[in-house]
């Protein structure tokens, strides 16, 4: 299973189209401020399947996090705002772990993370508008196997 992950696209349509145009997946996530572009993108894509959650810019109806069942893995999908990621991730961890995820997706921060932190794997796949720390725009993957082994990457845009 591949997974695309991106975050904080903040009304940058034309890199959130260029990414899953490019990029062949059977999942595309986005994890929140961005829900303009991530409605005309999926909506464009109607053979794709896709997931969001709303972020702190977002002014819709969506859910501020999605617990998705794959394969072997539990994924916890959040933009970040309402677990406090900016000062750390502790409060997310806890909140992934009692859910029974076993993966922890964010956004918020613009900075892009990949790591594994109490033994939960985490990625926050950074901006593809508006990265921050002199980073570049950036998105992740996961690839998740059929024993459940996940391998995370960070795309520079």
């Amino acid at each position: 299973m591949k997974i695309v992950v991106v975050a904080d696209t903040h009304k940058d349509y034309e890199k959130y189209a260029t990414v899953v145009e490019s990029n062949e997946a059977d999942l595309y996530i986005h994890l929140g401020d961005g829900v303009h572009e991530f409605a005309d993108v999926a909506k464009q894509n109607p053979d794709k399947k896709f997931v969001f959650v709303k972020g702190n810019c977002d002014f819709c109806e969506a859910s501020t996090y999605q617990v998705l069942k794959i394969g072997k893995c539990k994924i916890y999908c959040v933009h970040g705002h309402e677990q406090n990621v900016s000062q750390g991730l502790g409060e997310m961890i806890k909140q992934a772990k009692k859910k029974g995820c076993n993966i922890a997706l964010y956004g918020h921060t613009h900075f892009f993370r990949t790591d594994v932190v109490d033994g939960i794997y985490v990625m926050n796949p950074g901006s593809l508008s508006s990265p921050r720390g002199h980073n570049r725009p950036s998105y992740g993957i996961i690839e998740i196997d059929k024993e459940g082994n996940v391998k995370m990457n960070i795309v520079a845009y």
